[in-house]
């Protein structure tokens, strides 16, 4: 599939272009990241679970390549990664299933008139 170390170098180092392009854009970004490192009640390794389950729904190989990162350096193990990753794929199919119930419902509305 991917080198997945080397794709995080490689996503790292074009990060780093941005961040001497536009380097308010990243501050704020930094800040909105780091915001969830002050939690009171998640640990960091339950709040890089869930980061991995939305990477997934999101399909954002950038984030799956940090956060895989990010568990391993917090001890997560591969059968807790794969139960974050049943939660993700239990809410695509969900996701699917409602937008699906609102395509019929915009066909309906919409054949109506």
């Amino acid at each position: 599939m991917l080198d997945w170390m080397g794709y995080r170098g490689e996503v790292k180092s074009r990060v780093g272009d941005l961040r001497t392009l536009v380097p308010e854009v990243m501050k704020g970004y930094g800040a909105l990241a780091m915001a969830g490192e002050k939690s009171k009640h998640l640990d960091a390794k339950t709040r890089e679970m869930i980061a991995l389950a939305v990477a997934v729904t999101t399909r954002c190989d950038g984030c799956i390549a940090s956060h895989v990162e990010a568990a391993i350096s917090l001890g997560a193990t591969k059968e807790e990664i794969a139960e974050a990753l049943g939660v993700a794929i239990a809410l695509n199919a969900g996701a699917a299933l409602v937008y699906s119930a609102r395509t019929l419902d915009a066909f309906d509305n919409m054949s109506a008139k």
